[in-house]
């Protein structure tokens, strides 16, 4: 009876180390589709923030460019107000 415990017990072995080596096998997979989402979501996380910046950009452009139309009309303006004060000096009262 001993003899067939221990025949028993080392056909199990293998068993065993396969069962040892599946629970192993599923614990990683879970552990690796956690990460999985927590890299997704962190994905889907930096997508809105880089959607954010681009409309931030663009609106930053939008200024910069209307500054820059801005400071070119005010030269002109200062050039006309230049040449009427020119002509103003000019006349004689």
């Amino acid at each position: 009876m001993a003899k067939q415990a221990v025949l028993a017990r080392t056909d199990l072995e293998p068993i065993d180390r396969l069962e040892e080596k599946i629970k192993l096998l599923v614990a990683m997979v879970t552990k690796l589709r956690a990460e999985q989402e927590r890299a997704a979501d962190e994905n889907a996380r930096l997508r809105q923030e880089i959607d954010a910046l681009r409309a931030q950009l663009a609106e930053a452009e939008s200024v910069n460019d209307e500054l820059s139309t801005m400071r070119d009309e005010r030269e002109i303006i200062r050039a006309r107000v230049s040449d009427m004060l020119s002509h103003l000096e000019g006349l004689t009262i």
